[in-house]
């Protein structure tokens, strides 16, 4: 809790160490708040992040893929078959992708131990 100083005759001294009282005390109870998290939890949030950014990269790695494809069809029924095959295949990455984050933020939030 915020100490108690005294208070001056000037009301925008006392506004102001109220906001200073207020402002220390936020910060304090933020960072009371993130101790729980530690350096475990840091370095797992960071390999969601990583793992995102990897994902990240097939799937503009594939959509380059795509478009090289589609650019050099010749007749429609194929580009019906490219497009049809790649849209089941993002179809099953997104949901394989959807599974390991959900795994990883069970990890994350149960201390390590996978959930």
């Amino acid at each position: 809790m915020a100490t108690k100083k005294p208070k001056t005759e000037d009301k925008v001294t006392d506004a102001a160490q109220a906001m200073a009282d207020l402002t220390s005390m936020y910060q304090k109870m933020g960072m009371n708040a993130m101790a729980f998290m530690g350096g475990d939890w840091m370095e797992r949030m960071s390999d969601m992040g990583a793992e995102m950014l990897e994902f990240y990269t097939q799937r503009v790695q594939e959509d380059v893929a795509l478009y090289h494809k589609l650019l050099h069809c010749k007749d429609l029924g194929a580009m019906q078959e490219i497009q049809g095959e790649f849209l089941q295949r993002m179809i099953n990455r997104y949901t394989e992708e959807t599974g390991k984050m959900i795994d990883m933020g069970k990890t994350a939030m149960s201390g390590g131990k996978p959930g």
